[in-house]
């Protein structure tokens, strides 16, 4: 089973920049899709990027050009780089396998990034 670490969010002003990182353990993790994910409050969780084994990526069309996710595999870790970060990128990061498990399956703790003036 995979256990998850994120780290890396804060409080940043509209524009700025954060880099957050996700530490797996778990020998899944080499073989496995991974995503990070978000969720604002009072909203459902959402996919924002996805990476394959292969090193391909997907992103929402909300974070596209402004976030860009990757990996190293040796060192079993997941990165977002945001920026250009806007008011509505505000909530807790979360990474995990893709798909993901269910809402009742296991989730890290999660990262709170917040843009404010």
């Amino acid at each position: 089973q995979v256990q998850l670490v994120e780290s890396g969010g804060g409080l940043v002003q509209p524009g700025g920049s954060l880099r957050l990182s996700c530490a797996a353990s778990g020998s899944i993790f080499s073989s496995a899709a991974m995503g990070w994910y978000r969720q604002a409050p009072g909203k459902r969780r959402e996919l924002v990027a996805r990476i394959f084994k292969s090193g391909n990526t997907n992103y929402a069309d909300s974070v596209k050009g402004r976030f860009t996710i990757s990996r190293d595999n040796a060192k079993n870790t997941v990165f977002l780089q945001t920026n250009s970060l806007k008011p509505e990128d505000t909530a807790v990061y979360y990474c995990n396998l893709f798909p993901p498990p269910p809402p009742s399956g296991y989730w890290g703790q999660g990262t709170q990034v917040t843009v404010s003036s």
